[in-house]
């Protein structure tokens, strides 16, 4: 019975090393980076105007271009690809109006856009407008067969004085939204007031709630985006293992996990909100630094005590890091709430499910007389990747 345990034991060992050991090295260097997109509807008495933009480093992964190969399209470089960057766009991104897919007859413009040290594609497309009681829908599939990339396409629909909300990403790929005969009526005020806009001091109009329905559609895409964001983000997953892994009694770990929640659900909100903007190029090596940290302390203090201290430090950074995909989405503030607070919950299901299964199997590890030695080898591991990204992001990104 003793052999059938240790080798049961020691099988679990070798599984966990494993799963680092499957975590790719040569990620990116931001290691839970996203290709962004960002699309704003408009819809108007008039018209639809669809505005999408697209991150430099993704136009280049999708079209090539970089001929000199510095990261960076210049003009030069984007005006050669530029076509066969509108096909693609045009072959991916589909709007239909009543279940009708509209052909993209009136390009109003598509530029590369310099902000800061960032630049995006942009690009202005037109389109028919809709009448009350039809159908309204945006589907995207760029990346949809690529399994590497980490696509997300945050997409804010402004109709009369109303905006609403939605991520499609992994599976998600479908935004769908049918305007009331109310809604229509906001939109043929908004076009009278537009008119009338030269005759006088005009007050700003006030952002109306959301329809349920569309609250519920953003609720979910924002819970699955969160999802996503961090099985993608293995700096996360990698400090979470590496908190997990040393000896603890189950009140440290409890008190452990609900101070990362606390702290990083705290800087999220703050970053989203604009209160706090901390440069990713200290909020990625700093998370990078906080897998070095905490992998040492687990090497040299046999047990460890007080580390949700440590934790909700770290914590405050790593809500810092989940906050990047959101902080260039107008979110609403009628659905502000809703959507950070679905993005967080689809964090916390993932980091639930796994304490879950990791804790029975670390609890069956420390009673092994060898756990010691684990303990020491696979923080030992997660040091080794912490100490690569850090190098990269401080040295490369």
């Amino acid at each position: 019975m003793f052999r059938i345990n240790t080798a049961v034991r020691f099988s679990i060992c070798i599984v966990a090393l494993l799963a680092l050991l499957l975590i790719p090295i040569e990620h990116q260097v931001d290691a839970h980076a996203y290709s962004a997109g960002y699309t704003a509807l408009n819809l108007t008495k008039s018209n639809i105007e669809m505005t999408y933009a697209l991150d430099e480093l993704s136009v280049i992964e999708l079209a090539g271009g970089d001929t000199n190969k510095n990261g960076k399209l210049e003009e030069e470089e984007f005006a050669a690809i530029k076509d066969g960057l509108t096909a693609l766009f045009k072959e991916n991104l589909k709007l239909q109006i009543n279940n009708e897919i509209k052909d993209w007859t009136q390009i109003e413009s598509f530029d590369m856009e310099q902000k800061g040290s960032a630049a995006n594609a942009i690009l202005k497309v037109v389109f028919p407008p809709a009448t009350a009681s039809e159908p309204i829908s945006l589907t995207d599939n760029l990346y949809v067969n690529d399994s590497v990339t980490n696509y997300v396409n945050l997409v804010t629909i402004n109709y009369g004085s109303q905006k609403s909300t939605s991520a499609l990403s992994g599976k998600y790929r479908d935004w769908s939204m049918q305007l009331t005969e109310k809604d229509y009526a906001g939109l043929q005020q908004d076009a009278l007031v537009q008119q009338n806009s030269g005759s006088g001091q005009m007050d700003e109009p006030q952002e109306e709630e959301s329809s349920p329905s569309e609250v519920m559609s953003g609720w979910y895409s924002f819970f699955t985006l969160g999802i996503n964001h961090i099985l993608s983000g293995y700096d996360h997953l990698l400090f979470l293992f590496s908190l997990l892994i040393a000896r603890q009694k189950f009140k440290q770990y409890a008190a452990m996990i609900t101070a990362f929640t606390i702290a990083h659900s705290i800087t999220l909100t703050l970053t989203v909100l604009g209160i706090i903007n901390v440069s990713p190029s200290i909020v990625e090596p700093a998370i990078a630094l906080s897998i070095c940290f905490v992998a040492v302390d687990n090497i040299i203090r046999k047990q460890v005590s007080h580390r949700w201290v440590l934790t909700f430090f770290f914590g405050l950074i790593h809500g810092m890091g989940f906050a990047d995909i959101l902080k260039e989405m107008d979110l609403p503030r009628s659905q502000l709430a809703v959507d950070l607070i679905s993005f967080n919950l689809g964090i916390e299901a993932v980091q639930v499910t796994l304490v879950a299964i990791l804790l029975p199997l670390l609890m069956m590890l420390h009673r092994w007389k060898f756990s010691r030695r684990t303990v020491i080898a696979g923080s030992s591991l997660a040091f080794m990747l912490g100490g690569i990204w850090l190098v990269q992001r401080v040295f490369l990104g």
